[in-house]
């Protein structure tokens, strides 16, 4: 399904006003728990049941792709209790979600370099992609052990393997293909709970020109309240992609679009 998706850089995307693809930094869960006198481990598990809301929102919002960053590259750093609690946590919540997701017809994807990750994570993954293959009600994708730097090299290392004799040649539309997320489009609304303000080696490339929302809110906390801000949010920005608003021929947005949404395209 690689190149079934309009790159913004190379066309202009049709949008909508409900974001086809949103993607979100889950971030607070330590706090979180911090804040009750409670373990940071039990901020994750608690995480993982917003996450079940959060599918079930998006699916009732028509929301078509959910992409949620779980573990990067970069938290191997946190401490080894942390990581192993984080990776058994994973594998639990394979199994007793996978039923559940494929009888709602969402379909699962988990991207970033799954070598690192034991056999049995391993296994329970390639089960859980393969059961649910053929649902598109909402593809819901995990990033793990994902970093955006990685993709993109990932990508390189990939493209100039199937092609050496383009090498000083390639273009996007030979890269794009070999990312890990080529089956999905880019996302519109990029979400990041928990006050920081940065995307952290997130899909690097895919957020090209998605929207970006940052809120305090921790993300156990994170409700469907809080989803429909940020979709309204979402709803108040002008998406020129590199045009002016007098090219959009609409009438400027009642509400000044935040900081975060005043980029280059000015």
């Amino acid at each position: 399904m690689a190149g079934k998706f309009t790159s913004s850089t190379q066309a202009i995307p049709n949008v909508g006003d409900v974001p086809r693809h949103i993607a979100i930094i889950m971030d607070g869960n330590g706090r979180w728990a911090k804040q009750r006198f409670m373990p940071r481990v039990a901020g994750h598990k608690r995480g993982v049941e917003t996450v079940r809301a959060m599918v079930k929102a998006c699916i009732a919002r028509g929301v078509e792709y959910l992409t949620l960053f779980a573990f990067s590259s970069e938290n191997w750093r946190r401490p080894v209790e942390e990581v192993s609690f984080l990776m058994n946590l994973f594998v639990s919540a394979l199994q007793g979600e996978i039923g559940k997701l494929h009888a709602n017809g969402v379909r699962l994807k988990v991207v970033g370099d799954l070598s690192a990750f034991e056999p049995r994570l391993l296994a329970l993954i390639r089960e859980g992609e393969a059961k649910t293959a053929n649902n598109f009600r909402l593809t819901l994708t995990i990033a793990a052990n994902y970093g955006g730097r990685w993709d993109i090299l990932q990508a390189m290392n990939q493209l100039a393997l199937a092609h050496p004799e383009k090498a000083g040649c390639y273009g996007e539309p030979d890269l794009a293909p070999h990312l890990v997320m080529a089956y999905a489009p880019e996302p519109d609304l990029f979400i990041r709970t928990g006050g920081e303000q940065r995307i952290s080696n997130f899909l690097l490339w895919q957020l090209a020109y998605s929207e970006l929302h940052f809120t305090d809110i921790l993300w156990p906390d994170f409700d469907d309240a809080a989803l429909d801000a940020a979709i309204g949010s979402y709803r108040r920005r002008e998406r020129r992609f590199g045009r002016t608003s007098e090219q959009l021929g609409e009438r400027t947005p009642a509400v000044k679009p935040s900081p975060s949404a005043m980029d280059e395209d000015a």
